[in-house]
């Protein structure tokens, strides 16, 4: 008899672990977060260093996803250097901000390219405040998101130059 409660018992807990697991695949995909640090500099002829915080959200399986950077830029010791002692550092902040960026798999990550809207000091930038960009999520065999880069097209390569700026995932999730 007690063999027997046993079993039933099995059986009822197996039924309800299943149907929790398919309720839950119901439900449909969750959004992915992402967040970290961009700590880079430019190249040395423009010279600037570039630190800030950034965010990334996944938007389910709808292919979109939203990004915003907050960073400071100041020019480098080296342009310093390059550009004489009394040249000054010209220190600023943007934002930049990308709405429904088209998202696409790449074999150790993913890449999400759109148009950003990108301020300077709380005002459009200087070269419009609009620019295409590019932010690949990646990484390797032990850390599946480990870095960002992101790259800017023209007009904002102009500033931001046309190498990728480089950063962390702190926090995927």
């Amino acid at each position: 008899m007690k063999r027997n409660h046993f079993w039933s018992l099995a059986a009822y807990i197996g039924v309800l672990v299943v149907a929790m697991n398919v309720g839950a695949m119901a439900q449909g995909p969750t959004q992915l977060s992402f967040n970290g640090l961009i700590n880079d500099y430019t190249a040395p002829s423009s010279g600037w260093e570039v630190r800030g915080e950034w965010s990334l959200s996944v938007k389910g399986d709808s292919g979109k996803a939203d990004f915003s950077a907050e960073v400071n830029m100041v020019h480098s010791d080296i342009w310093l250097v390059l550009n004489g002692l009394t040249a000054t550092r010209n220190q600023h902040t943007h934002h930049i901000n990308l709405s429904d960026g088209v998202v696409t798999t790449l074999s150790n990550g993913f890449r999400v390219t759109g148009t950003a809207t990108v301020t300077s000091n709380g005002s459009p930038a200087a070269f419009g405040g609009a620019s295409p960009v590019q932010i690949d999520i990646t990484g390797g065999s032990s850390v599946a998101f480990s870095n960002i880069q992101i790259t800017f097209g023209s007009p904002g390569s102009g500033h931001f130059g046309s190498q990728a700026l480089n950063g962390v995932v702190t926090n995927p999730k």
